[in-house]
């Protein structure tokens, strides 16, 4: 009878188990979360404005960029191929200590945040967000609770007059009239009470049992809160909090489960990790009323906007939402490779994001002297070319069925309820077709159809439920060799 009741209660728990995987969180499948809506009047307000800008920058820069490696991930001991150590050193114990010791050695003399401001400004960018704190837990601001920072005394820039590297990004950006966010890694590997020094560290999660051991934990809550409120009260004002690390949040026993299972039953130390999300929220927006919060890949009132990570949803997504995208082949931190993505995959994954009703927050990542690649700053200069001409459908825009239509995707102004049809160009297309066709929707009877970049009204006919618009030999000529030509119609029928 004993028996028969175990294996029920095993049974019973092992579908629950079952249930919760069918839904627990995962960063892979953001964009499928539930959205939960924004209430505060304040945040509504500032998100509206940050659903306008469209475009953003994003820096992934620390110690480890003196390596050219992957950001943090080298220190942490799972066994993943993406995050192997790129030495030859067997002796994991010796790697991480090699890898803390780069603060020794870390100098960026050449560092320039008034250029980086200005070439991002030219590529019509309009926020920035800055990696403050990797999970590494290096930071790259004057904290005063650890000494694992760029201002550090161990740190040889920590003489240099600009050494608190986030307050001059953000006085630069600033200055140039950007929206200031700044990534804060929720884990932090440095910190003893998160990984406890004295255990072995297995994987990316705490390497101790939070349960048995409640004050270690509570130091690291109180840690993290203090951390972030001094970003919240010494570096002006900060629109958005972009939180990383969305393993660290408050699970269920169910929810534990159904990771372990679904990740084959293998030994991970994943835990409930409660920072107390809604503390941190509501004490950073007393300094900064109307902060948006990204708690990012955890489902919640603290996500206030979903971040599906260098990918496009297939589906327009109707909740305020922003791909994080490498600009560079290799990934987030400086590589030597300098493998820039081209021209035309930039522009045409911003406008997919756009036309489904999102903003791209494009990564660069600067080098260990604190500058940009040359091929970085010229990407940003040929981006800015694209968009001084085509600008006016990226910015204010919002999502319009049917969103895409063959090679041409849609965006509405939401001020002006212009839509602009926006021609994706193939790699080896050279000018525009001599005619368009859209077979959803059609202009008003009166409307007026141009093409960005050109006062010459163009002549269309209403066919079916769409219509057809031809483009003259003379404006074809005029604008050949773009990664994307745009109609704008000013108004639709009704």
């Amino acid at each position: 009878m004993l028996q028969s009741q175990k294996l029920l209660k095993g049974g019973q728990f092992l579908l629950l188990a079952i249930l919760a995987m069918l839904t627990i969180n995962t960063s892979a499948q953001e964009e499928k979360q539930k959205y939960v809506p924004v209430t505060d009047p304040l945040v509504l307000e500032k998100l509206e404005q940050w659903q306008d800008l469209k475009f953003g920058l994003m820096m992934h820069w620390g110690t480890y960029s003196q390596w050219g490696i992957i950001e943090s991930w080298s220190i942490c001991g799972e066994d993943e191929e993406w995050i192997k150590r790129f030495r030859n050193n067997d002796n994991y114990e010796e790697y991480k200590k090699d890898y803390h010791n780069l603060q020794t050695t870390f100098n960026p003399v050449k560092f320039n945040p008034q250029r980086w401001a200005k070439a991002a400004k030219k590529a019509g960018m309009k926020y920035v967000v800055f990696t403050t704190k990797h999970h590494d837990g290096f930071a790259m601001y004057d904290t005063q609770y650890s000494d694992y920072k760029i201002t550090g005394e161990k740190t040889p820039f920590h003489t240099n007059p600009k050494a608190d590297v986030t307050k001059e990004i953000f006085k630069e950006f600033g200055a140039e009239g950007f929206m200031i966010g700044a990534y804060f890694s929720k884990p932090d590997w440095s910190s003893p009470y998160f990984w406890w020094p004295e255990n072995a560290t297995a994987d990316r999660n705490p390497n101790y049992n939070i349960e048995r051991y409640p004050e270690r934990w509570e130091n690291f809550v109180q840690y993290t809160h203090n951390q972030i409120d001094e970003l919240m009260t010494n570096y002006g004002d900060i629109d958005i909090l972009w939180l990383d690390g969305g393993w660290v949040q408050p699970y269920t026993e169910q929810e534990l489960w159904a990771y372990r299972a679904m990740k084959g039953f293998k030994q991970f130390n994943l835990q409930s990790q409660d920072l107390r999300m809604d503390e941190i929220a509501a004490k950073a927006r007393i300094k900064q009323p109307g902060l948006i919060v990204v708690d990012r890949a955890v489902e919640g009132h603290n996500q206030n906007y979903i971040t599906p990570e260098n990918k496009v949803p297939e589906e327009a997504l109707l909740v305020p939402w922003e791909t994080c995208l490498t600009g560079s082949a290799d990934g987030w931190s400086w590589r030597e490779s300098r493998e820039y993505k081209s021209i035309n995959q930039i522009i045409h994954t911003l406008v997919d994001i756009v036309s489904k009703g999102g903003n791209l927050l494009l990564n660069i990542g600067p080098t260990p002297e604190g500058e940009f690649d040359p091929e970085a700053y010229e990407l940003l200069e040929q981006i800015g070319n694209w968009m001084d001409i085509n600008g006016e459908a990226i910015y204010s825009s919002r999502a319009i069925a049917p969103y895409k239509e063959g090679k041409v995707a849609l965006t509405q102004n939401r001020h002006t309820k212009a839509v602009y049809a926006i021609y994706l160009a193939d790699e080896d297309e050279k000018s525009l077709p001599s005619k368009l066709w859209m077979s959803t929707f059609a202009p008003a009877k009166k409307a007026t159809v141009t093409l960005l970049g050109s006062n010459v009204k163009l002549q269309w006919e209403k066919v079916g439920k769409g219509f057809v618009v031809e483009i003259p030999e003379s404006i074809r000529k005029k604008q050949k060799h773009s990664e994307a030509w745009v109609l704008k119609i000013d108004k639709l029928e009704d």
